[in-house]
């Protein structure tokens, strides 16, 4: 009983905060030179460190290499760029040591937004952050990609988590791996000092009540010799979109190359339907260090296909994840949003029209306290 008036005076409060406006998706942004994004943010406020936090080392070595830091890599680009500007907000709004934090941010080396003009977004609307734009080039996997169930997962940014050991200076040895379609509800340290037992390459949450064979083709499990991949493992699936990674142990195990084998073979023989995430099963799935699912409420778009609404899972929340077709942003511009998608606009920073719609503000308040 406790529990649950927490959560009521907690969506509450979120739901409190809350606006609709019918405003038009980041996507939007023209492509033509001479057009500044850096406007489209309100600048966040500014998240300082409290007196227990590890001191940075200064200008003693490069700043990346500082040990003090919790390193974050994200993708970045136009279309997903205002769910990154939020998940970024997120973190560092909940952060125990905000300044500690290290976004690398990889944008595509043919995005019709330039890395400069990326770097200014972040830069304007987190004046103090501690990042770095890296250009990631498609043509290491454009040739590897198969179609998939949905046009979005076929982009080739989507893969770019498969190349961060290379794409990152090697002094950063661990790093965690957000998509941008999440918001972090927690101190991101405590999912930073979680520890990858043994040789464990990458930590996530497991589900083992998934159905793991619906994952490949059933050619894939009628070849012995590449269903043999999971011989005496455990294997449950895990969503690539939140990854505790060790790069040192990346890097000696040469992952990248692996993941890179398995995509050659799909192109070849068509073993699964899902982007980038199988080839992240066939390697790690049965020896994932298991993370409690509360670092990820995943499937909050709907599934792959179908735009559709979703409610929490039973459990404590700490990531929120809009996996799945629907993304808040668009649901909130478009007037269709999700009763989750509330619990994502607090964190948005997109200047929005001064018109808001009040008379749904009040109508999905009352919504979210029926449903809790």
């Amino acid at each position: 009983m406790f529990q649950r008036t927490i959560f009521l005076v907690l969506f509450f409060l979120l739901a409190s905060l809350i606006t609709i406006n019918p405003t038009h998706a980041i996507r939007s942004f023209p492509e033509r030179v001479g057009f500044s994004i850096s406007h489209q943010f309100s600048e966040a406020p500014e998240y300082t460190n409290g007196f227990s936090c590890p001191v940075l080392g200064g200008d003693s070595f490069p700043k990346t290499c500082d040990p003090s830091l919790v390193h974050i890599a994200m993708t970045i680009d136009s279309e997903y760029l205002r769910g990154t500007i939020a998940a970024v907000h997120s973190v560092l709004k909940h952060a125990s040591c905000p300044e500690n934090s290290f976004f690398h941010f990889i944008a595509s080396d043919s995005s019709p937004v330039s890395s400069e003009d990326l770097t200014r977004v972040v830069r304007s609307t987190f004046p103090s952050l501690s990042f770095r734009v890296y250009q990631f080039k498609e043509s290491l996997v454009r040739h590897l990609i198969s179609s998939s169930i949905r046009q979005a997962l076929d982009n080739p940014l989507n893969y770019a988590r498969s190349y961060l050991a290379d794409l990152l200076d090697s002094c950063v040895e661990r790093v965690i791996y957000l998509d941008s379609d999440v918001i972090v509800v927690d101190d991101i340290a405590k999912l930073w000092r979680i520890t990858l037992s043994g040789s464990r390459v990458i930590g996530a949450p497991e589900y083992c009540h998934a159905n793991f064979t619906k994952y490949f083709s059933n050619g894939f499990w009628a070849d012995t010799e590449m269903s043999r991949v999971f011989e005496g493992k455990s294997a449950c699936y895990f969503n690539t979109g939140v990854m505790v990674m060790d790069l040192v142990r990346w890097r000696e195990g040469d992952y990248t190359r692996t993941i890179e084998s398995w995509m050659e073979i799909q192109k070849e023989k068509r073993i699964y339907e899902l982007g980038s995430l199988p080839p992240f099963l066939l390697v790690f799935g049965g020896d994932v260090e298991p993370i409690h699912h509360r670092w990820n409420q995943h499937g909050l778009g709907g599934d792959n296909v179908v735009n559709s609404c979703r409610s929490l899972h039973p459990g404590p929340v700490s990531l929120l994840h809009w996996s799945g077709k629907g993304k808040p942003w668009s649901r909130l511009d478009l007037g269709e949003a999700c009763l989750v998608d509330f619990l994502w606009r607090p964190y948005d920073l997109y200047r929005h029209n001064d018109h808001h719609l009040h008379h749904h503000h009040h109508q999905h308040n009352l919504q979210l306290l029926d449903v809790l």
